[in-house]
């Protein structure tokens, strides 16, 4: 049965965090727009002090807890129960946001940003706790949807805030108590829903805490350096931040110099991308059918740099006056493909990072998971500080903005093709995502009865060169396919299939060597608890029927016993990928669209496996 996402806003092992964690990121933002508006317009000219100078210093003032004190949240989010730590967290905000009510009545800058670093400082802290909570709460099928939800909802937040913020202090004197009734709303509503986050046991209660910050971030990235795939997810998650950093920071002086337009446009532009990332987040969840499904990375990745190059194309003027409001806007000539841009940027956004976030929270080490996204927090940040010495530099050297947000588009494809050269995986899981998606119209049934957990041999019956490709495209888990040499050696789909780690296997009189070094393969992959898939015929039909299914699967089972499921695929004969006329892959292509079927039976257990057995199972899927 398919899991609807928002169906976790009902219930208590979610809904709670989910209120507290957006809650959070709007008081933040109300109480930084707020700030900053304050300083650039009133308090820097009445000091006598450089707006643009206090600005950055704020800016630098609110990440700098990233770079002290994430290395030692990490560790005591691993170590001690997460939704304590978060009630202390949402407690201490209380205090601070009645610190920054007190900075706005004095009128205090400097305590105002000695404010601003204690949130960084907060923010710091609740960040390893927030990605660690989410894997002990939900299901593995769940974390796309959990994901989707909360980076939706944060953006929605910050966008909200950023425009709170500055409503309020457009108010004037009436604005400022609405503000500080906010702060104090938000910061009160925020602990109370703490309280209703279920118990989040320690995932490492014995660690020792190493108080040294820079030691422990050497450590923490020498351990997330161990794990290819949680690396390079977390880089990706990193350049994301870095592209947002660049746009975002431009927007003001984008809408102005570009747009023409004053403040209302600059909203706008924010609230197209804000809501972009939202949609494209909540997106993730059907495009991936509840599996985390990292062949939407390089769907994003290629939105991120198209669309970045269209708001280039758009309208790549420099230097003008701002005249426009928002309303005068929308009749502009290329307006509605600016907005359109941002949006589509936002999507591609979305669809980039969700299914990395929930990534690293599948396959990274259970034990070490705070001190990974604390590990996070530390790329994050930097990347941002690079992304605003990086637009600097440009517009040093000349660049107008949207310049530079071509070489940002330009950049994002080299970064992309770096990740996805060293991890093989995005681009596999993207091309089955492709296929399944696209060219055929694909219906599953009882797939629920695989496993979620543990070794297990998934036997098929063997249509089609691209059997393989639909089956991982549909069963939640990783699939190692063991597959018959020449088709793993295949033109146009055999790389694919290298790229996935299939295991190739051939008969006995044709290569011993190799036969026996792939049922090695298989036992090792069975007992690290993989899915393993084999196509007992060994060789793809020649009549649509299912034939014989060879002895090798009760091999399998006798030398490593775990449970066998069944499974059928219909629709697939015919298509230009069979046999149906006596060679696949020749000809022009047919059967376009096809009806496909992919159905599972109950598991056999190890000790009922005979290859009899299994051929009159599958062949009963296959006729029902």
């Amino acid at each position: 049965m398919s899991h609807n996402q928002f169906s976790l806003l009902k219930e208590k092992r979610f809904l709670p965090f989910f209120i507290t964690q957006a809650l959070g990121a709007l008081n933040d933002n109300v109480f930084k727009n707020a700030l900053i508006i304050l300083v650039s317009f009133t308090t820097a000219t009445r000091l006598g002090l450089d707006a643009g100078l206090l600005v950055n210093l704020a800016a630098i003032l609110f990440i700098l807890p990233f770079f002290l004190f994430s290395a030692t949240s990490g560790q005591l989010a691993d170590k001690y129960e997460k939704s304590r730590s978060i009630r202390y967290i949402k407690f201490a905000e209380i205090i601070i946001m009645a610190g920054a009510i007190t900075g706005f009545y004095l009128d205090n800058v400097y305590l105002l940003l000695g404010i601003l670093f204690l949130m960084g400082f907060q923010s710091a802290l609740f960040g390893p706790l927030k990605y660690g909570l989410l894997p002990q709460h939900l299901h593995t099928e769940e974390l796309i949807g959990g994901n989707a939800l909360v980076e939706s909802g944060t953006f929605l937040a910050i966008l909200l805030g950023t425009i709170l913020g500055g409503v309020f202090i457009a108010m004037g004197a009436d604005g400022m108590n609405y503000l500080y009734a906010s702060l104090l709303t938000f910061a009160v509503a925020g602990f109370l829903a703490s309280r209703k986050i279920p118990n989040t046991p320690a995932v490492n209660p014995e660690l020792k805490i190493n108080w040294n910050p820079v030691t422990e971030t050497i450590r923490n990235f020498k351990f997330m350096a161990t794990n290819k795939t949680v690396f390079l997810a977390i880089l990706g998650i990193s350049w994301f931040w870095f592209y947002g950093a660049v746009y975002l920071a431009q927007i003001p002086n984008y809408t102005k110099s570009t747009l023409a337009g004053d403040e209302s446009v600059a909203i706008l532009f924010l609230t197209a991308f804000s809501v972009g990332i939202g949609i494209g987040s909540i997106f993730c969840e059907k495009l991936s059918a509840g599996r985390v499904e990292v062949g939407l990375v390089p769907v994003g990745a290629i939105g991120l740099s198209v669309f970045g190059y269209d708001l280039y194309l758009t309208n790549s003027a420099s230097e003008l006056t701002p005249t426009f409001n928002y309303v005068q806007f929308f009749w502009l000539d290329g307006s509605w493909r600016v907005l359109i841009d941002a949006t589509l940027i936002g999507i591609s956004g979305g669809l980039f990072t969700v299914p990395l976030y929930a990534l690293v929270q599948q396959v990274g080490d259970k034990k070490h998971m705070s001190r990974l996204f604390a590990g996070l927090n530390i790329m994050n940040a930097f990347f941002m500080v690079i992304s605003g010495i990086f637009a600097i530099a440009l517009l040093q050297a000349g660049l107008t903005i949207p310049q530079i947000f071509l070489t940002t588009a330009i950049i994002n494809i080299f970064v992309a093709i770096y990740i996805f050269f060293k991890a093989p995986l995005f681009i596999v899981r993207f091309i089955t995502w492709l296929l399944v998606n696209t060219i055929y119209r694909i219906k599953n049934n009882n797939l629920n009865l695989i496993p979620k957990h543990g070794g297990c041999v998934l036997v098929c019956n063997h249509v089609s060169f691209i059997d393989a490709l639909i089956i991982a495209g549909y069963c939640k888990r990783n699939i190692r396919f063991v597959m018959y040499h020449k088709i793993f050696k295949a033109p146009l789909i055999g790389p694919f299939f290298k790229m996935a780690k299939a295991i190739p296997i051939a008969p006995a009189l044709e290569n011993k060597k190799l036969m026996q070094s792939a049922f090695d393969k298989i036992a090792q992959e069975l007992e690290n608890g993989e899915v393993v898939c084999v196509f007992p015929e060994g060789q793809l039909t020649a009549d649509g029927n299912v034939g014989e299914f060879k002895k090798g699967i009760e091999k399998i089972i006798q030398r490593t016993p775990v449970p066998v499921i069944p499974m059928a695929l219909k629709g697939l004969w015919g298509s230009w990928f069979s046999r149906y006329n006596g060679k696949a892959m020749s000809g022009m292509p047919r059967k376009f669209m096809a009806r496909v079927n992919i159905i599972a039976g109950n598991p056999v257990p190890p000790e009922e496996v005979s290859a009899d057995m299994l051929y009159k199972k599958v062949s009963a899927l296959k006729a029902d």
